[in-house]
């Protein structure tokens, strides 16, 4: 998917689903759906693997940044508070709230969308998810490649369609960053988002699987004087 998202612009909806699709599956990871093809044959589309990495704390502070300016407008995060984005992502709380606090102001509070759920509602048909969970619900790949995916389609209301969410209500917001960007720097700007999400879903996620990791560890040592004294009690048993 990294070279040709930018070329779909004006091509026909079967060439960009073609195209893209093949990309997408040399990439590998696991399945994002299917799609039809230009042929009319169902194919699968293959994720790319989103680069999830707490222990960037650059990647999360770009992430929340892009969050807030590009999805807060439209979406909310009730399950976040600006303040634990400053704690757990290291930002000071006095640039949070300069910053990336465009919903509200007092920091203790969650990520509110900036635009009123009903008016989206008659704009959109429905109004847009909370994007607090939404990489628990679909996965961190899924979520990658979806942000990857738009194309441009005259048929649809906002000029735009998805290859992984066929028909999908929500515009290319990132159509501007895109344009801006070369590809690999957009991918860049994609991941650091999706990463930001990913630690939005689950905060303590590095945390759990560093203890899960030295607890497995110590549970293996543990059966090595568990096995022998279990030996030992039972030699003389015939």
């Amino acid at each position: 998917m990294s070279t040709l998202i930018k070329s779909l612009a004006g091509l026909g909806l079967g060439a960009a689903l073609t195209l893209t699709a093949g990309t997408a599956f040399a990439a590998g990871g696991h399945g994002c759906g299917t799609f039809t093809n230009a042929e009319g044959v169902e194919e699968h589309l293959a994720c790319s693997t989103a680069p999830i990495d707490f222990t960037n704390k650059g990647s999360l502070q770009n992430g929340a940044k892009t969050f807030m300016n590009y999805c807060a407008g439209c979406h909310s995060a009730k399950y976040v508070r600006h303040s634990r984005i400053a704690k757990d992502l290291e930002i000071p709380p006095e640039l949070v709230e300069k910053y990336l606090m465009v919903t509200t102001d007092q920091i203790g509070d969650h990520i509110t969308a900036e635009i009123d759920p009903d008016i989206q509602a008659s704009w959109f048909g429905a109004a847009p998810p909370d994007l607090s969970l939404e990489t628990r619900l679909r996965g961190d790949d899924w979520v990658y490649t979806y942000l990857l995916s738009f194309y441009e389609d005259p048929s649809r209301p906002w000029g735009a369609n998805n290859l992984v969410l066929a028909n999908a209500a929500m515009p290319h917001v990132l159509h501007n960053m895109q344009e801006e960007l070369s590809q690999e720097e957009f991918e860049s700007e994609v991941g650091d988002l999706v990463n930001f999400m990913a630690w939005m879903g689950e905060p303590a996620r590095h945390d759990r699987q560093v203890i899960g990791f030295f607890v497995i560890l110590f549970l293996l040592v543990l059966l090595i004087p568990v096995y022998l004294l279990n030996k030992e009690f039972w030699k003389d048993v015939k």
